[in-house]
Formats: structure tokens, sequence, C-alpha cells
């Protein structure tokens, strides 16, 4: 009966991944990983072996034919696989047919693909290898004149690898980002499943995504994945703590920091809340967010600020104007900032980085000012797959977080941006900052637009900011015209307070 029998998944190891592929390759199965120069191949193959042998004490061979293995011990030194002492414990053997390919004129049959195999059957036998990556079938391929040749010889390696009981990856060049799988067309048709990796310049900037085109029986997620190549971890598919939600939801409440801002939002914030604050530049975003670190730390929390708009010491610097003296904060051990502009690297990058700071410092409460610095250098879906990932990770260890963005303008009678709405809607309390016109001034004016769970105040109020702080008033009358389409529109405030708007 179809389903009875769902096939057996080999978990890769490699960070994030095995969520996209429902639980790892197809076992004793070859999979083809296709991509570009530079998109990750070689390390997707040694990754492969590497976390199998570190996680689940699965021995593996590494059939390269490119690099030296010489060059490729070196070349992984960082991520601290220690290869060379693997392979004196039998737990990883090289088989290098890199010497002498091209030197070697193309010519059909110039290639001896039975001393090969051979060879491949000894190192998985001595080692007791459960995986093997073939690093890369191009370097082969190119001294074939005809399609059938290298369907036949691809055929003739799957099957011996398939008889050998491994699960195996081979990786192979592709001319195009978008275009067909690999350079011959055929490799495709000949292995049961088929991963590529994309490696698109964007806006002056690399994005690599990787996207399982086919699992031949097997289930796995569609479409493209973003990931990164981190220095310490190596591949790191960006959305992975989205994959496996958390099922707790905290009713602890926290404040905000400003008992009248808890007062509207139904007796302050759930412990593991997202607040998204928005409004154009110099409505308090900024000030709110760091009152509500502020109340954090004075509860013996620790605290967490991410800046994408200004350096450390600029914020210092501002806070201190509003009598926060974050330096003392920071000495104390209960608060750190991370700040760097978005153009310094790539969003998996900056979400990389923001996870790590999360797992070392272990904070109760993030403050990232601002996401909209981010729009700046990423297209929408980018930036939203970023948000999606770490809201998975905030809600998963209850972090209490404070994000804030500003609409496009600085004034922003044009309103809020496409992403900044859609990253609302995943928010739990979305909090709207924005000017009012009164005649002959501007005036500042906050409204709760949306609190899960909660009542919460849905009245506008006005907002003052002097050297204390961020005082709130009391609902404002004879205003109308609150949304008009778009979050944020500047308003007319009439003299007469008492009368009431259409």
């Amino acid at each position: 009966m179809a389903g009875s029998n769902p096939i057996e998944r080999i978990p890769t190891g490699i960070n994030g991944f095995d969520h996209v592929a429902l639980g790892g390759l197809p076992a004793h199965r070859s999979t083809l990983v296709s991509g570009t120069t530079g998109s990750g191949k070689t390390l997707f193959a040694v990754e492969f072996l590497s976390r199998g042998i570190t996680h689940f004490g699965e021995p593996g061979v590494f059939v390269t034919f490119e690099e030296t293995a010489t060059d490729i011990r070196r070349n992984v030194a960082s991520l601290g696989f220690p290869i060379e002492q693997w392979e004196g414990e039998h737990r990883w053997a090289f088989v290098d047919a890199s010497a002498g390919i091209g030197d070697e004129a193309p010519a059909v049959g110039a290639f001896d693909f039975g001393a090969l195999l051979a060879r491949i059957q000894h190192a998985v036998r001595q080692t007791g290898a459960q995986r093997v990556s073939l690093d890369s079938l191009g370097a082969i391929f190119t001294r074939f004149a005809d399609f059938s040749t290298v369907r036949h010889e691809l055929f003739q390696i799957a099957s011996t690898l398939e008889d050998l009981g491994v699960t195996s990856v081979l990786t192979a060049e592709r001319p195009e980002e978008y275009d067909g799988v690999t350079r011959y067309g055929v490799e495709q048709f000949v292995l049961d499943n088929v991963i590529i990796l994309r490696n698109v310049l964007q806006r002056g900037r690399r994005s690599r995504t990787v996207e399982i085109v086919k699992f031949r029986g097997a289930p796995h997620r569609t479409g493209e994945w973003l990931f990164t190549i981190d220095p310490q971890d190596g591949i790191v598919v960006v959305p992975v703590a989205f994959l496996t939600p958390s099922g707790h939801a905290s009713l602890e409440r926290v404040t905000s920091g400003n008992g009248k801002l808890d007062e509207m939002c139904g007796g302050g914030f759930y412990r593991d809340a997202i607040i998204l604050i928005s409004g154009p530049s110099g409505t308090g975003k900024t000030l709110t967010s760091l009152r509500f670190v502020s109340a954090g730390l004075a509860a013996g929390e620790r605290c967490l600020i991410c800046t994408f708009d200004e350096t450390q010491e600029q914020l210092f610097r501002n806070a201190a104007g509003w009598g926060l003296d974050l330096k003392a904060m920071r000495d104390s051990g209960l608060l750190r900032v991370v700040s760097g502009y978005p153009e310094e690297a790539s969003p998996e990058d900056h979400f990389l980085r923001l996870r790590r700071a999360i797992e070392e410092f272990a904070p109760s409460r993030l403050v990232i000012d601002t996401l909209s610095a981010l729009e700046r250098v990423v297209s929408p879906r980018s930036l939203f797959d970023f948000v999606i990932a770490l809201m998975a990770v905030l809600r998963q260890k209850e972090i209490t977080t404070v994000l804030t963005a500003s609409p496009t303008g600085r004034l922003m009678p044009a309103g809020t941006s496409t992403v900044t709405g859609e990253i609302a809607g995943l928010a739990d309390v979305w909090i709207l900052l924005e000017y009012m016109e009164r005649v002959g001034e501007i005036r500042r004016a906050i409204t709760v637009l949306q609190s899960r769970a909660s009542a919460h105040d849905q009245s506008v109020r006005e907002v003052t900011i002097d050297e204390a702080g961020m005082r709130i008033g009391d609902p404002l009358r004879g205003i109308s015209h609150v949304l008009r389409g778009t979050v944020g529109t500047a308003r007319l405030w009439p003299d007469t307070e008492e009368t009431e708007g259409p």
C-alpha cells in the first residue's frame, strides 16, 4: 500500500538543512548537489561526511576529482573538522582522483572508471563507511564527447554506490543560476534526488539559496531557502527555527518601562511577545525601546540591543540625553550592544551574528533598532525571511522583543512600507507613533493598533518627549482618517479638542 513503508532518512547534520529536507537525505541513495562556482557544493559534500562522523558516528569516504586531499584538509580546518585525525582513526578516507585529470585530453574512455570504482569499494570496506561524497563530476565528464556516455558512466557510479549500501552526495557544476540543473542535463534523470545551490547577485551582494528539486518517493519542503556560509558553523540554512515552532505560550506579563503604555497594552507585554513599534524618524521609537531595556535591567534581566542605524558610541550618547547611562548598564554585565550597518554583511550573516549573540548572552529582552535600515540592501523577501527566522528563535526562548521600523519618507505621508506591514501581521503587539499637524505646529501621537490575546486601549493619545523621557497624555478628540488606507498618515488636529470628528 502506498505510503506504508516510508523511505528511511539519513540526517545530514548540516545546520537547518534537515528541517527543509524533512529529516535528511533518502538513505542508501545518491543525491546530486548542483550549483555554480562559489555556491557551496564542496562544503556541502565535506559537511555531509564530517557531521556524519561528529553527530552520528558514521565513517565516510571523500572522492575528489579537482582539489587535492591536502587542499581540502586545509580549507575546512577553520570549521574544526580534524580530517587528518579521522583518517588515522580509519573514520575518513580519501580517494584522490585529482592527479593528472587536467593533463589528459578529452576522449571517450580516457578515464578508467573501473579502477576508480574499485578504489571506492576498497575505501568503503576498509572504513565501514556509511556516507560517500564525490566532488565534482564535471571534472571527469568534460572528458566525454557525448551525453550518452556521461549518462552511462553516471549510472554505473550510482549503481555501485547503491550496491555498497551507502548514502552518497555527488556534486556537479551548472552554468547559470536559473537555467537548467546541470551542465550536461542528464545527471538529474539518472539520480533519485536533486538539490540546487544558488549564489545570486542582488543589489550588489551575493545571496545564497538551497532548493530541493526532487526526492524521488520522499516528501520535502519546496522553494528556495536562504543560507549562509559561516567561518565557524559552515552552511547554515537561515529559517532554521521557523520549522520547529514552540507549542508554549507565556502568560507572564512584563513592563514596557512606561506605565501608561502598559495600561494601553492591557497590563504590559507577554513574556514571549514580539512588539513592533513603527513610525517616522523622531517620533520616539528608539526612546521607547531604550525605556523597555532600562526596565528590564532594573528587574535584573539580561538585555541585548542590536542597532543598525548608529554605532554603540552614538547610541550611548543619545541615551544619555534622556538620563540613561547605557555604558554603566553594559559594564554591569546585564547589557550587551551589537552594532553594525546593514551594508557590512548579508541578512543571513546578520541573522547568524544575532542568533549567536542570543545563544551566548541568553537575554530576557531584545531590541532591534531599526529593521527598516535593512531595506536599503536586501529584497523584501530576504528581509521577511530574516524576521520570520528570528521570531521563531525568540519565541522558543521566550525573549520579549521590541522591533522598530520606519516607513519610507521622513514624515511618512506615503505611509508604511509593504514589508513593515507584513511584519506587523506577525507581531503580537503593534504600536504606532506618528506626527500630527495642528495649526502652526507638529505634535506626536501614539496608538496601539494591535495586542493579541489582550484587551487594549484603542484611543489615539498625544505624546510629548522631554529630558525625562516620553509622556503619554489623554485621548485626543476631533481627529479623523486615522489610517486613511496606509498607517502613519499625518492628520489634522483641530484647535477645539472637544469637537468630535466625523
